[in-house]
């Protein structure tokens, strides 16, 4: 059964804004179940509620393990190096069995550089014996490799230590001897505590620098200059094992099956669904070439770089042809940041066509901070034909709308003027916002 919002007098915002500045009250209202089987029912029980309520609603943040998965830049880490898709490489370690990918242990290691280039040359298996490998202790040097995160016991630190000393990894012996100076004064000040599990947090940054090392190596050279960070200290002698070229206008982009995979869905499908390995790359036979129609060399660039290191440098004169690429490449992440550099262009003249932009491509907050804006400027926007039109549509938009439903876009514009209320002195300017819209409202005959 199709939800139909109870009705909202028009004064009742006028009286909201006068009980906000009043009485500063919050009111939970209780009681009330409804069902909305459609979107749009959803859209029209949200016009219903009150102001406190709207408010929890647009700051909660769901997200479910199937995004995360697609988005999370971390998690992403975390399951490649859990389930090892798309690996090159298997260390045996007393008995023990690690999936991994070059590509990523070069790219933060030196030491893993050089041991693949010279005694791991070829060797797709390599086994450890050295009587003081710990099997555990290299899980946890790993873990921290692919994640800059290391959960390890406290009785392995001295056996992780070791492994660090040898992998050449300075920054981790000293993350590993502060935190356990610091281990070591809270418990001395706590006694009775027993500290087994000690957790290194990882620093995002060193992480996102080290893996677009990956996007500056799959660069064609001929495009090297001006992307990435020069000059390229490890590019020159630093292999990176790709088994994927991506051909975008003639360029030929060296890259990795299991960053564009684990990182978009259309990627996972392209590769392993539908992709023929028919052509080779002729430098490296083992390399399948796929071309990519309809985006420019400059595009995929960022797209790249985003897959790689979860950001990348967007720019007004190219951020729409991005958003339209990584909608269609299936990357929510990248369409987030697209949305946070429009929005910082928001201004009278184009706050209309970014709304539209916002719906079209799902972006709610951007969509929110059009509204926010549209409510600052209201009484010019209602003499403007495009915005009644906006209006019509989203009313019309709503499936089985009743006469006096609400309208998405009126009730946000109406949130966004009450909630800005703070004092009296700013009440009568909100009425008159809020008269400007209901006239607006009453010649195009919509009632809500």
């Amino acid at each position: 059964m199709h939800y139909r919002g109870p009705k909202t007098p028009r004064r009742l915002w006028m009286c909201t804004i006068c009980l906000v500045v009043a009485e500063r009250a919050t009111f939970v209202e209780s009681g009330a179940k409804c069902e909305a089987n459609t979107f749009d029912g959803e859209r029209c029980m949200y016009g219903s509620l009150s102001d406190s309520v709207r408010r929890l609603l647009k700051d909660y943040k769901c997200v479910s393990i199937r995004a995360m998965q697609r988005d999370d830049f971390n998690y992403f880490l975390h399951m490649l190096l859990e389930q090892g898709q798309y690996s090159d490489v298997k260390f045996l370690v007393h008995g023990q069995t690690f999936l991994a990918h070059r590509c990523v242990l070069s790219a933060r290691s030196e030491y893993f550089t050089e041991m693949f280039e010279t005694k791991w040359k070829g060797k797709n298996l390599i086994n450890l014996k050295h009587p003081l490998i710990n099997p555990a202790a290299f899980g946890a040097i790993l873990q921290y490799f692919y994640t800059g995160r290391m959960d390890i016991d406290i009785s392995l630190v001295e056996d992780s230590r070791r492994l660090a000393k040898q992998c050449k990894m300075a920054d981790l012996i000293e993350e590993l001897e502060n935190k356990c100076k610091q281990v070591y004064e809270f418990v001395s000040n706590k006694p009775g505590i027993c500290v087994k599990v000690l957790t290194l947090e990882p620093h995002s940054c060193q992480l996102q620098d080290e893996m677009a090392q990956l996007a500056d190596c799959a660069l064609p050279t001929e495009l090297r200059v001006g992307f990435g960070e020069l000059p390229f200290n490890r590019v020159d002698r630093f292999p990176t094992y790709p088994d994927i070229c991506f051909r975008v206008d003639g360029y030929d982009f060296l890259c990795h099956k299991a960053f564009f995979c684990g990182r978009s869905d259309y990627f996972k499908a392209l590769l392993e669904d539908h992709f023929s390995e028919g052509e080779q790359l002729q430098s490296q036979p083992s390399t399948p070439v796929i071309t990519l129609h309809n985006i420019s060399h400059e595009i995929f660039i960022h797209i790249m770089y985003y897959i790689y290191t979860d950001d990348t440098e967007l720019m007004t004169e190219n951020v729409f042809d991005v958003l339209c690429v990584a909608d269609m490449y299936l990357l929510p992440g990248l369409k987030r940041l697209c949305g946070k550099t429009l929005a910082k262009t928001i201004c009278e003249e184009n706050v209309l066509h970014m709304w539209k932009t916002a719906k079209l491509f799902r972006l709610s907050r951007l969509e929110d901070q059009c509204t926010e804006f549209m409510a600052k400027i209201i009484e010019r926007l209602v003499e403007q034909a495009e915005f009644a039109e906006m209006v019509k549509e989203d009313a019309a938009s709503l499936e089985k709308r009743q006469e006096t439903d609400s309208v998405p876009l009126v009730d946000d514009i109406r949130y966004h003027i009450a909630s800005n209320v703070q004092t009296y002195s700013a009440i009568e300017e909100a009425n008159q916002k809020l008269e400007a819209l209901e006239e607006l409202l009453a010649r195009i005959n919509i009632d809500c």
